[in-house]
């Protein structure tokens, strides 16, 4: 795209009531973002959802003022630019409706054909969840996912610095301009970022991290990845949030569930209580639900590193009875194990915890 395509690009972003949905429809009938500006008024009204108020401040030439001054900052500080209809726009964001017409990034983000993820979840991170956060990435590890978070305080910066401790590509969604780096107390961060993943916003240079814009930029950490994941999370809060939109972009959402009375797993709970988001125990779950594709010496690693260590001698007995003959109801676990039902529910929801079976439908369970 040459400079002059790019500024028009600019410019019909700045203006005031044309957000990305609407823009995307005026250069899809215009042919281009510059033809937008030379095409007739009544005819752009002639456009389904495109009325005066929409249009009213097109042809203000403080828009191409402003675009100019933007592209010169991004060229100045070598910004890499990708269009809604580039090669190197983000696959799974051209899918969303809401997309950006125009990301800005930096540093060394490769999206092409890798397992993502998004990360997010409360700043006011708990041991518990700092501690499942880590483990999980831990046993990810060696199918190499890319995490994306959003750079915050909490869960999100837990995310991405263990990420990079274990040579995973991160990249970090920002609620502001290219320009500065928020939280400042994260700056020392943003080099080691850029080296292996970077960050993409939406936001200009004159746009500071104000409220809404956070709650923007969340459509980018939903819309990059296959699926998004909720370590902790107050009753209200963005990542709950992050999880609608992820949900309306027909992507996988999971939560950790925690102690019924802990403040920062209430909006965890209240997703799986109200079947919004699958149950996250272990890396396990994550593959299983994504449908990733592992070679065995790597599943056996990341699905069963521990897992007969883990388990007493009841518990192998069980799983060992699973693994032989696949999903089975509790009676018949109970009836060819030789256990009291009872006894064979409690273990089963020890098993569960553990991450060794996953319950199914119908009082049915099967080996992970």
């Amino acid at each position: 795209m040459t400079q002059t395509q790019l500024i028009s690009v600019l410019a019909l972003l700045n203006v005031k009531n044309i957000g990305d949905a609407t823009a995307k429809k005026l250069i899809k009938y215009c042919g281009s973002a510059e033809n937008v500006f030379k095409e007739k008024k009544n005819n752009l009204l002639k456009i389904d959802g495109i009325g005066e108020l929409i249009i009213k401040d097109l042809y203000n030439p403080v828009h191409f003022k402003l675009a100019e001054e933007e592209l010169k900052f991004v060229n100045n500080n070598q910004i890499q630019l990708s269009y809604f209809t580039d090669a190197t726009y983000p696959e799974k964001l051209k899918h969303c409706l809401d997309g950006p017409v125009l990301i800005f990034k930096s540093g060394n983000i490769d999206l092409h054909n890798k397992k993502i993820i998004s990360i997010v979840g409360t700043r006011q991170i708990t041991t518990y969840g700092t501690a499942f956060c880590e483990k999980l990435i831990e046993d990810l590890s060696p199918l190499n996912p890319v995490i994306v978070s959003g750079f915050a305080y909490g869960v999100d910066i837990c995310a991405q610095k263990t990420a990079l401790k274990y040579g995973l590509q991160t990249i970090g969604c920002l609620a502001h301009g290219l320009n500065q780096v928020y939280p400042k107390v994260h700056e020392k961060y943003v080099a080691e970022i850029e080296k292996n993943g970077g960050f993409i916003t939406d936001f200009w240079s004159k746009d500071n991290p104000e409220r809404n814009n956070f709650l923007r930029r969340n459509r980018i950490i939903a819309g990059l990845s296959e699926g998004t994941i909720v370590i902790e999370s107050a009753e209200k809060g963005g990542s709950l949030v992050t999880a609608d939109i992820a949900t309306s972009y027909n992507r996988e959402v999971f939560a950790v569930p925690g102690r019924t009375d802990d403040k920062y797993s209430a909006g965890c709970n209240n997703l799986i209580k109200h079947q919004k988001a699958h149950v996250l125990t272990n890396a396990a779950d994550v593959i299983y639900i994504l449908n990733w594709k592992i070679e065995e010496e790597k599943k056996n690693r990341v699905v069963q590193k521990k897992l007969f260590i883990e388990l007493d001698e009841t518990e192998k007995n069980i799983y060992a009875f699973l693994q032989k003959n696949g999903k089975e109801l509790i009676d018949i676990i109970a009836l060819e194990c030789k256990l009291p039902v009872h006894k064979v529910s409690t273990t089963l929801l020890n098993m569960e915890l553990k991450g060794a079976i996953r319950p199914l439908p119908g009082k049915m369970f099967e080996a992970i």
